[in-house]
Protein backbone atom coordinates (compact mmCIF):
# COMPACT_ATOMS: atom_id res chain seq x y z
CA UNK A 1 0.00 0.00 0.00
CA UNK A 2 1.36 3.44 -1.08
CA UNK A 3 1.86 6.13 1.87
CA UNK A 4 -0.18 9.33 1.68
CA UNK A 5 1.07 11.53 0.58
CA UNK A 6 1.45 15.00 2.64
CA UNK A 7 -0.34 16.64 0.09
CA UNK A 8 -3.65 14.72 0.25
CA UNK A 9 -3.14 14.53 4.38
CA UNK A 10 -2.89 18.45 4.37
CA UNK A 11 -5.93 18.81 2.15
CA UNK A 12 -7.84 16.22 3.75
CA UNK A 13 -6.94 18.02 7.45
CA UNK A 14 -8.15 21.73 5.75
CA UNK A 15 -11.48 19.89 4.66
CA UNK A 16 -12.32 18.53 7.71
CA UNK A 17 -11.32 21.99 9.03
CA UNK A 18 -13.44 23.85 6.68
CA UNK A 19 -16.58 21.59 7.32
CA UNK A 20 -16.27 21.99 10.92
CA UNK A 21 -15.95 25.90 10.85
CA UNK A 22 -18.70 26.09 8.06
CA UNK A 23 -21.50 23.86 10.74
CA UNK A 24 -19.91 26.33 13.79
CA UNK A 25 -20.60 29.42 11.63
CA UNK A 26 -24.34 27.83 10.68
CA UNK A 27 -24.86 27.27 14.02
CA UNK A 28 -23.84 30.74 15.09
CA UNK A 29 -25.37 32.47 12.18
CA UNK A 30 -28.65 30.75 13.01
CA UNK A 31 -28.38 31.80 16.65
CA UNK A 32 -27.40 35.22 15.59
CA UNK A 33 -30.32 35.92 13.43
CA UNK A 34 -32.43 34.51 16.20
CA UNK A 35 -31.47 37.16 18.92
CA UNK A 36 -31.96 39.79 16.18
CA UNK A 37 -35.57 38.25 15.17
CA UNK A 38 -37.51 41.50 15.48
CA UNK A 39 -39.54 41.48 18.74
CA UNK A 40 -42.63 43.61 16.95
CA UNK A 41 -42.89 40.26 14.73
CA UNK A 42 -46.51 38.73 14.82
CA UNK A 43 -47.94 42.28 16.80
CA UNK A 44 -49.87 44.80 16.20
CA UNK A 45 -46.54 47.08 15.50
CA UNK A 46 -47.25 49.81 18.44
CA UNK A 47 -44.34 48.76 20.40
CA UNK A 48 -42.38 50.38 17.76
CA UNK A 49 -43.97 53.54 17.99
CA UNK A 50 -43.52 56.75 20.62
CA UNK A 51 -44.88 56.49 24.06
CA UNK A 52 -46.98 59.16 23.26
CA UNK A 53 -48.20 57.26 20.28
CA UNK A 54 -49.07 54.05 21.54
CA UNK A 55 -51.21 56.04 23.87
CA UNK A 56 -52.59 57.81 21.36
CA UNK A 57 -53.62 54.88 19.59
CA UNK A 58 -54.57 52.84 22.67
CA UNK A 59 -57.45 55.66 23.38
CA UNK A 60 -58.72 55.98 19.96
CA UNK A 61 -59.08 51.77 20.38
CA UNK A 62 -60.66 51.83 23.39
CA UNK A 63 -62.90 55.00 21.82
CA UNK A 64 -64.40 53.12 19.32
CA UNK A 65 -64.70 49.22 21.14
CA UNK A 66 -68.71 49.18 21.30
CA UNK A 67 -68.61 47.38 25.31
CA UNK A 68 -65.70 46.58 27.71
CA UNK A 69 -65.52 45.35 31.31
CA UNK A 70 -63.78 47.56 34.30
CA UNK A 71 -62.59 45.98 37.45
CA UNK A 72 -60.70 47.14 40.59
CA UNK A 73 -60.07 49.78 42.69
CA UNK A 74 -60.63 53.44 42.25
CA UNK A 75 -59.62 56.00 45.21
CA UNK A 76 -61.54 59.13 44.71
CA UNK A 77 -61.58 62.54 47.08
CA UNK A 78 -60.57 60.39 50.17
CA UNK A 79 -62.83 57.40 48.77
CA UNK A 80 -61.88 53.35 47.78
CA UNK A 81 -64.38 52.17 45.68
CA UNK A 82 -63.97 48.13 44.11
CA UNK A 83 -65.30 48.37 40.84
CA UNK A 84 -66.68 45.51 38.65
CA UNK A 85 -68.53 47.33 35.68
CA UNK A 86 -69.59 46.27 32.39
CA UNK A 87 -69.61 49.46 29.85
CA UNK A 88 -71.04 50.12 27.00
CA UNK A 89 -72.77 53.32 25.11
CA UNK A 90 -75.97 52.51 25.94
CA UNK A 91 -75.49 52.07 30.16
CA UNK A 92 -73.83 49.86 32.03
CA UNK A 93 -74.15 47.37 34.59
CA UNK A 94 -72.22 45.72 38.02
CA UNK A 95 -71.38 46.22 41.30
CA UNK A 96 -69.55 48.93 43.45
CA UNK A 97 -68.01 48.58 47.08
CA UNK A 98 -67.30 51.20 49.30
CA UNK A 99 -66.73 51.14 53.08
CA UNK A 100 -67.55 47.78 53.48
CA UNK A 101 -71.37 48.13 51.49
CA UNK A 102 -71.55 46.59 48.14
CA UNK A 103 -74.65 47.52 45.90
CA UNK A 104 -75.48 46.65 42.37
CA UNK A 105 -75.79 48.94 39.48
CA UNK A 106 -77.64 49.20 36.44
CA UNK A 107 -78.25 51.95 33.79
CA UNK A 108 -80.26 51.89 30.66
CA UNK A 109 -80.40 55.33 28.96
CA UNK A 110 -80.58 57.96 30.77
CA UNK A 111 -83.01 55.31 34.18
CA UNK A 112 -80.42 54.44 36.82
CA UNK A 113 -81.33 51.85 38.97
CA UNK A 114 -79.97 50.77 42.41
CA UNK A 115 -80.17 47.06 44.28
CA UNK A 116 -78.96 46.38 47.43
CA UNK A 117 -79.83 44.48 50.40
CA UNK A 118 -81.61 46.10 53.83
CA UNK A 119 -78.48 46.05 55.30
CA UNK A 120 -77.49 48.53 52.82
CA UNK A 121 -80.26 50.39 53.35
CA UNK A 122 -80.12 50.47 57.08
CA UNK A 123 -76.57 51.75 56.98
CA UNK A 124 -77.81 54.79 54.68
CA UNK A 125 -80.32 56.01 57.48
CA UNK A 126 -77.94 55.48 59.74
CA UNK A 127 -76.08 58.04 57.97
CA UNK A 128 -78.62 60.77 58.41
CA UNK A 129 -77.73 60.90 62.42
CA UNK A 130 -76.07 59.30 65.43
CA UNK A 131 -79.13 57.19 65.82
CA UNK A 132 -79.57 53.83 65.05
CA UNK A 133 -82.31 52.78 62.15
CA UNK A 134 -85.79 51.81 64.24
CA UNK A 135 -88.39 49.32 63.38
CA UNK A 136 -90.03 51.31 60.82
CA UNK A 137 -86.63 51.88 59.41
CA UNK A 138 -85.81 48.09 59.30
CA UNK A 139 -89.26 47.56 58.05
CA UNK A 140 -88.96 50.04 54.95
CA UNK A 141 -85.97 48.89 54.45
CA UNK A 142 -86.61 45.29 54.49
CA UNK A 143 -89.26 46.49 51.53
CA UNK A 144 -86.36 47.67 49.33
CA UNK A 145 -84.05 44.12 50.10
CA UNK A 146 -82.80 42.84 46.44
CA UNK A 147 -84.97 45.06 44.85
CA UNK A 148 -83.49 47.98 42.24
CA UNK A 149 -85.09 51.19 43.44
CA UNK A 150 -85.18 54.06 40.58
CA UNK A 151 -82.71 56.93 41.43
CA UNK A 152 -84.24 60.16 39.83
CA UNK A 153 -81.97 62.51 37.77
CA UNK A 154 -82.84 65.19 39.87
CA UNK A 155 -81.60 63.31 43.29
CA UNK A 156 -78.16 64.44 43.84
CA UNK A 157 -76.65 61.25 44.21
CA UNK A 158 -77.46 60.28 40.29
CA UNK A 159 -74.53 61.97 38.56
CA UNK A 160 -72.06 60.47 41.07
CA UNK A 161 -73.70 56.73 40.37
CA UNK A 162 -74.34 57.35 37.01
CA UNK A 163 -70.50 57.88 36.44
CA UNK A 164 -69.73 54.77 37.11
CA UNK A 165 -72.20 53.28 34.38
CA UNK A 166 -70.90 55.50 32.21
CA UNK A 167 -68.24 54.47 29.86
CA UNK A 168 -66.96 57.39 28.51
CA UNK A 169 -66.84 59.21 31.54
CA UNK A 170 -64.66 56.65 33.05
CA UNK A 171 -61.99 56.09 30.38
CA UNK A 172 -61.45 60.26 30.26
CA UNK A 173 -61.11 59.94 33.69
CA UNK A 174 -58.26 57.36 33.60
CA UNK A 175 -56.88 56.69 30.44
CA UNK A 176 -54.76 59.63 31.29
CA UNK A 177 -50.89 59.70 31.91
CA UNK A 178 -49.26 62.64 33.62
CA UNK A 179 -45.68 63.96 33.12
CA UNK A 180 -43.63 63.00 30.88
CA UNK A 181 -44.10 59.95 28.60
CA UNK A 182 -41.99 56.73 27.90
CA UNK A 183 -42.85 53.37 27.41
CA UNK A 184 -41.54 50.73 29.15
CA UNK A 185 -40.92 47.02 29.70
CA UNK A 186 -43.01 43.83 27.56
CA UNK A 187 -44.65 41.57 29.38
CA UNK A 188 -48.23 39.58 29.19
CA UNK A 189 -51.32 40.56 31.04
CA UNK A 190 -54.06 37.45 31.41
CA UNK A 191 -51.95 36.27 28.73
CA UNK A 192 -52.01 39.26 26.36
CA UNK A 193 -48.54 40.38 25.25
CA UNK A 194 -48.25 44.09 26.18
CA UNK A 195 -46.03 47.22 26.69
CA UNK A 196 -46.19 49.67 29.14
CA UNK A 197 -46.12 53.30 29.05
CA UNK A 198 -45.16 55.48 31.80
CA UNK A 199 -45.99 59.20 32.87
CA UNK A 200 -43.21 60.71 34.90
CA UNK A 201 -41.44 57.27 35.28
CA UNK A 202 -44.61 55.53 36.88
CA UNK A 203 -45.33 58.58 39.39
CA UNK A 204 -47.70 59.93 36.81
CA UNK A 205 -49.71 56.70 35.68
CA UNK A 206 -48.83 53.01 34.31
CA UNK A 207 -50.66 51.78 31.54
CA UNK A 208 -50.47 48.52 30.26
CA UNK A 209 -51.06 48.29 26.27
CA UNK A 210 -51.77 44.92 24.31
CA UNK A 211 -49.58 44.06 21.79
CA UNK A 212 -51.94 41.20 20.20
CA UNK A 213 -55.12 42.79 17.95
CA UNK A 214 -56.39 46.21 18.86
CA UNK A 215 -54.09 48.52 20.94
CA UNK A 216 -56.68 47.97 23.29
CA UNK A 217 -55.22 49.35 27.15
CA UNK A 218 -55.41 46.35 29.82
CA UNK A 219 -54.25 47.44 32.95
CA UNK A 220 -53.90 50.89 34.30
CA UNK A 221 -51.83 51.74 37.63
CA UNK A 222 -53.61 55.67 38.74
CA UNK A 223 -51.02 58.70 39.55
CA UNK A 224 -50.98 58.66 42.88
CA UNK A 225 -52.01 55.60 44.56
CA UNK A 226 -55.22 56.13 43.30
CA UNK A 227 -56.22 52.80 42.17
CA UNK A 228 -55.58 49.69 39.95
CA UNK A 229 -57.63 48.67 37.24
CA UNK A 230 -57.90 46.24 34.74
CA UNK A 231 -59.82 46.97 31.32
CA UNK A 232 -61.31 43.47 29.44
CA UNK A 233 -63.81 41.71 27.36
CA UNK A 234 -63.15 44.68 24.55
CA UNK A 235 -65.64 44.75 21.91
CA UNK A 236 -67.87 41.89 24.00
CA UNK A 237 -71.45 42.56 23.76
CA UNK A 238 -74.01 42.03 27.06
CA UNK A 239 -77.71 42.09 27.89
CA UNK A 240 -79.25 45.24 29.10
CA UNK A 241 -82.37 46.05 30.19
CA UNK A 242 -84.77 47.96 32.51
CA UNK A 243 -85.73 45.46 35.45
CA UNK A 244 -89.39 44.41 35.36
CA UNK A 245 -92.01 46.54 37.48
CA UNK A 246 -92.22 43.73 39.93
CA UNK A 247 -88.14 43.81 40.38
CA UNK A 248 -88.16 47.73 41.13
CA UNK A 249 -89.58 50.54 43.03
CA UNK A 250 -89.90 53.92 41.71
CA UNK A 251 -90.37 56.73 44.32
CA UNK A 252 -90.67 59.44 42.11
CA UNK A 253 -88.02 62.43 41.91
CA UNK A 254 -86.30 61.73 45.07
CA UNK A 255 -84.95 58.87 46.81
CA UNK A 256 -85.57 58.25 50.50
CA UNK A 257 -83.73 60.32 52.97
CA UNK A 258 -80.19 58.99 53.49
Amino acid sequence: MSAISPVRRIHKKTLVSAVCAGLVLGVTGLTGCSSEEDPDAGTNGVGKLSAAKIQSKSRAAADAAPAVRLSGTLVSKGHTYKLDMRLKDEGGTGSVTSKGETFQLLRVGKQLFLKADSAFWTHEEAKGGDEKPGKADDQAAAKLDGKYVKVPEEDASYQQLSGFTDKDVLLEGMLTLHGALAAGDRGTIDGNPSIEITGDKGAGGTLEVSLEGKPYPLRLERAGDAGTLRLSDWGRDFPLSEPGEDEMVDYGEQLPDS
